[in-house]
């Protein structure tokens, strides 16, 4: 191979590796290093009356739950006369509606399948509530997550906030928690700074003025933050406004859980605004461009640098090492179905959630992604 070959082999594998460990490594110390120069935002005092709210519960199939749910809401501690609890049943086939009245619910909606985002629509549209705040089925809120949730809106430029969701697991191979706790380190230090570059579907509230209706197949999770950032408001993280969620129990279900997500981020990514510079600060594009467009590029990098050490391993001892090194990472994530430790379950961790953002976007350009959707397998 002449040197002009080598050297693009080369360039293709160091690019590769080198935006590979800047996001996951390196742009987590860019904001904790850019997080001890900036100064602290003085918190914005409280109001004197509590905004009135709604806490809407977009719902399919989950009779299971529903009543749980119901009766987690209404112990929230919040002014119960500022405080409405609505369902929103996307064409339940179970005792959704029946169990959620049962419960207590304020107002049920007994809504035609169309999904989950035209539920939530539906009854935004009919919220009369300063504040429209979301949740999971399967999500349970601490007795103060509503009141620290809402706290944020004290602050006039703030137009979404996210709680924390701690993911929790029996004894399952699942991952989940651990790579959540680094991604809810990386928000906080975002929401310091700016705003979050996404958010989470278990607990997370809008000003009502704020709320934007997005097309059904795209989530508010990722949706919405950057959209509020171009429309010149804030979207924060409210570490103290806590939520626990059931994850999925093993790896492999939490593969097919993020390819459907997947599914629904990437027609965000490419024809949803996210990639559109236009609206965001230069210090969020670069958030934007480090979280989440070189996440969602880790796959194709994997694959980069795995052909180009391949290509250069064949005349060089340092690549033939550097492949044998990817090739190691593949072997730990199979042999992890057998010899279940856990450094070896992390890598499987690792290696199947990167393919699922590819295996998503195979699923949205073969097939398209439809509205509405299935609660994922062990979470109820």
């Amino acid at each position: 191979m002449d040197n002009a070959r080598v050297r693009f082999w080369e360039i293709v594998f160091w690019l590769c590796v080198a935006l590979l460990v800047y996001a996951q490594i390196g742009y987590p110390l860019l904001l904790a290093g850019l997080a001890r120069l900036r100064r602290v935002r003085p918190a914005a005092p409280a109001p004197e009356e509590l905004p009135t709210v709604s806490l809407i519960v977009a719902a399919y199939d989950e009779g299971a739950v529903i009543g749980a749910k119901v009766a987690n809401a209404l112990a929230l501690d919040y002014p119960r006369e500022r405080l409405e609890v609505v369902v929103a049943s996307d064409g339940s086939t179970d005792g959704t509606v029946l169990e959620a009245r049962r419960a207590g619910a304020d107002h049920v909606l007994d809504l035609e399948r169309g999904g989950k985002i035209r539920a939530q629509d539906a009854a935004v549209a009919r919220s009369q509530a300063d504040v429209v705040a979301f949740s999971d089925a399967n999500s349970a809120w601490a007795p103060d997550a509503l009141r620290e949730l809402v706290g944020a809106f004290a602050d006039g430029r703030v137009g979404y906030a996210c709680g924390q969701v701690t993911f929790v697991n029996d004894g399952g191979t699942n991952q989940e928690g651990l790579y959540w706790r680094y991604e809810m380190a990386l928000r906080s230090l975002e929401s310091r700074l700016c705003s979050v570059t996404a958010g989470n579907g278990a607990i997370y509230a809008t000003r009502r003025e704020a709320y934007i209706e997005v097309d059904p197949i795209m989530g508010h999770d990722l949706s919405f933050p950057f959209n509020m950032v171009k429309r010149g408001r804030r979207a924060v993280y409210v570490p103290q406004a806590c939520a626990t969620e059931k994850m999925v129990p093993s790896i492999e279900g939490e593969f097919q859980r993020k390819r459907r997500m997947m599914s629904h981020a990437w027609p965000i990514v490419l024809c949803g605004g996210l990639l559109s510079p236009r609206g965001y600060p230069p210090l969020y594009l670069l958030m934007m461009a480090s979280h989440r467009v070189l996440r969602y590029a880790a796959p194709f990098l994997h694959v980069g640098a795995l052909v180009a050490s391949f290509v250069l391993g064949m005349s060089s001892a340092l690549y033939a090492v550097l492949l044998a090194l990817q090739l190691a990472l593949v072997l730990a994530a199979l042999l992890a179905r057998v010899v279940p430790l856990r450094p070896l379950l992390v890598i499987r961790y690792y290696v199947l959630t990167t393919a699922s953002v590819a295996a998503g976007l195979w699923d949205w350009l073969r097939r398209g992604t439809p509205a509405g959707w299935e609660p994922a397998e062990g979470t109820r």
